[in-house]
């Protein structure tokens, strides 16, 4: 037991003396998981969309579209030339341009009622943003359909349009049955128009429009802070974390390859030590070292960018269990790298795969449905949505437990592996 301390507290003391390899250790994983968190929006509710708003519609209806999207506020509208919007969202300056073209209003009007061509409004994008795309088409279409009605019903022009129709609608309503339908609809839509508007809740005068149906309450179903939710800093700590702390892994595994390329291997080996005891001494010192390293990097994630971790025990347990994964890798390389060139660059390969399949990059929840069941193979999956758990979803050591355990089944055959291959040398 003497011996095997010993081997342990050589090895942190070999990595503690590399004050520059610690410092960068330490430095590379909150660095980056500081950019991907805000990137991710952070804990915030996210921003605003950047919308170019291209106006060529002068006419009243076309006004109150202009003021209702100014007025949303997931949008952020910039008012700009044809040719600015088309420059901005080549760019990137601008994920969406809407352009209202001339006479929209009255035609949109004209088509709620009948079987005009219906107006098209042109919307630019950036491809790369086919998301945003969606959610702007929505919030538009509420505000053409709020203004739009409320003019044909209320405004105007839309008396003018109905008296148009009607009197379109008088000479094919003896023939046709449809145009007698509609006329009737029209009439009655007419009588409505002469009625006085009402004054609405703010002491305005009323729309006559039609409007939204619904609201919707949005409520976040989370064990721990209800008003945290999801925090992308909190993934984005795991995600690196493991990731930076599996390179130092790597690096264990060269250190054993370069020492039988020196000799001093061998020289371990013909101590009164045996192998088991060697290889399991390095492998402690690998694990205490890399749980050092995701407790101090949590700690920044915790007291500078305001993670909760909602369980103390389980973040111990994961962290320990992350440790003992990361060391078993070691060995893993150590025994089956032929030369400490080849092997690194086989490995820095095999862990930039495992880390991306395990979502440390993005969420694993936004993988198609095959790859969600596919990366349950992968031991990062485990490690990520375990720290996952017990930091912005709230949960407890007990919901850890099944991610401790894979861990710890992934520990358990690489390092029989390692000692198998070790063994035949």
């Amino acid at each position: 037991m003497t011996a095997f301390l010993a081997l342990i507290r050589k090895d942190l003391i070999l990595f503690l003396s590399d004050r520059r390899a610690l410092a960068i250790s330490l430095a590379l994983p909150i660095v980056i998981a500081a950019f991907f968190g805000s990137l991710f929006g952070g804990g915030s509710k996210g921003s605003a969309i950047e919308v170019a708003l291209v106006q060529q519609d002068s006419s009243e209806a076309g006004a109150r579209i202009a003021a209702g999207l100014k007025s949303d506020p997931n949008l952020r509208i910039t008012p700009m030339t044809m040719a600015a919007a088309e420059a901005a969202v080549r760019k990137g300056e601008q994920k969406v341009a809407i352009v209202l073209p001339a006479g929209f209003g009255e035609a949109a009007g004209a088509a709620l009622f009948g079987n005009r061509e219906k107006p098209a409004i042109p919307l630019l994008y950036d491809p790369s943003q086919p998301a945003v795309l969606a959610m702007v088409k929505g919030m538009l279409t509420q505000q053409v359909m709020s203004v739009v009605s409320a003019e044909m019903f209320g405004g105007k022009m839309g008396q003018e349009l109905t008296e148009r129709s009607l009197r379109q609608l008088e000479e094919k309503a003896n023939t046709d049955p449809d145009s007698k339908a509609l006329r009737d609809m029209l009439a009655s839509v007419q009588k409505y128009q002469a009625l006085p508007q009402k004054a609405d809740a703010q002491g305005g005068q009323g729309a006559k429009g039609l409007s939204m149906p619904f609201t919707t309450q949005d409520r976040q179903l989370v064990n721990g802070k209800a008003e945290q939710g999801y925090n992308a800093y909190a993934h984005a700590f795991a995600g690196m974390g493991v990731q930076f702390i599996l390179f130092m892994g790597v690096d264990m595994g060269i250190g054993i390859l370069l020492m039988q390329r020196s000799g001093v291997w061998n020289r371990l080996l013909a101590a009164p030590v045996g192998l088991v005891q060697v290889l399991l001494a390095r492998a402690a010192s690998g694990a205490i070292i890399a749980f050092a390293l995701l407790c101090t990097v949590f700690a920044v994630a915790v007291f500078g960018f305001g993670v909760h971790i909602a369980s103390l025990a389980g973040f111990v347990g994961m962290a320990l269990c992350f440790g003992v994964l990361t060391a078993s890798l070691g060995l893993v390389i150590a025994a089956f790298g032929k030369t400490p060139e080849a092997a690194r660059r086989i490995a820095m390969f095999v862990v930039l795969v495992m880390v991306m399949l395990g979502g440390a990059w993005m969420p694993s929840f936004l993988f198609p449905e095959w790859m969600q069941k596919l990366t349950v193979a992968v031991p990062t999956r485990w490690a990520i949505d375990g720290l996952d758990a017990i930091t912005w979803r709230g949960m407890d050591a007990l919901a850890a437990l099944p991610a401790m355990g894979a861990q710890l089944g992934f520990a358990l055959l690489f390092t029989l592996l390692a000692v198998w291959k070790f063994r035949r040398i």
